[in-house]
């Protein structure tokens, strides 16, 4: 049986000083944790981060990279770049990426690949907007969204993270229910179980305002292997309590 997965995403958040309390807080009260841990980070704090965890149980992670692998493209990130500083996850497709950059869904399969070409699993973040969900079309959302990232990555497919992260609950304290969250992560779980023999691999984690009060009843549900975590990664008790509840 696979480990859950708890993943923070610090967003545009951090600071040398801030980061290193953060993390000598959540080292502090670690211990040996029951699932796998990462902090995805903003890229200028890789180095930070490497020295900081060194040796721990946490992975580093990244939040974005480029679809190339080198070459004329200013203020992107590559894949080797990002090995270099031992990262071992990178978030492919954020909604805020999706919306604020308008990334497509052939971009963030392009991502997808070029993070597995690099050696990084890739954190394939999939979700609906609020329009969507009232409109029914919260399945063909997400499905049309893994759909791209399948087709580019073919047998590699298993080799992913998938996280769900319901736009409307991101960031806003809205948290799909249990039955909600579950429901799509059902959905998901089969339509990655068409593509590979090895899906049952695959970690499909919950992403839209877990936190503290809620992590445990969300981690119970039997096709939600994780979280990626905003805000409440940026608590240490918070994130440990989250850690704690990955069973």
């Amino acid at each position: 049986m696979k480990k859950k997965l708890i993943a923070g995403n610090w967003k545009m958040n951090g600071s040398l000083a801030a980061n290193e309390a953060l993390v000598k807080a959540l080292l502090a009260g670690l211990a040996t944790p029951a699932c796998q841990v990462a902090l995805c980070v903003p890229s200028i704090y890789l180095g930070q981060l490497q020295t900081l965890v060194a040796g721990s149980a946490i992975e580093m992670g990244a939040q974005d990279l480029s679809a190339h692998e080198a070459g004329a493209f200013t203020g992107e990130t590559s894949a080797a770049m990002l090995r270099e500083f031992g990262v071992r996850y990178c978030l492919v497709g954020h909604s805020e990426r999706r919306q604020y950059h308008f990334e497509t869904d052939a971009l963030v399969a392009a991502k997808a690949q070029r993070a597995l070409a690099g050696g990084i699993t890739p954190i394939v973040c999939v979700g609906e907007t609020l329009a969507e969900r009232e409109a029914g079309k919260t399945e063909e959302v997400v499905k049309r969204q893994l759909a791209a990232v399948i087709h580019a990555n073919g047998h590699c497919i298993s080799e992913i993270v998938v996280a769900y992260e319901p736009v409307w609950a991101i960031g806003t304290g809205k948290t799909a229910s249990t039955e909600q969250a579950q429901q799509v992560h059902a959905v998901l779980r089969a339509q990655l179980h068409a593509a590979s023999e090895h899906a049952d691999r695959i970690h499909i984690l919950y992403g839209g305002s877990m936190n503290a009060a809620n992590a445990a009843q969300l981690l119970a549900q039997p096709d939600i292997d994780g979280g990626l975590v905003g805000g409440a990664s940026l608590k240490a008790p918070d994130f440990l309590s989250i850690i704690a509840s990955a069973r």
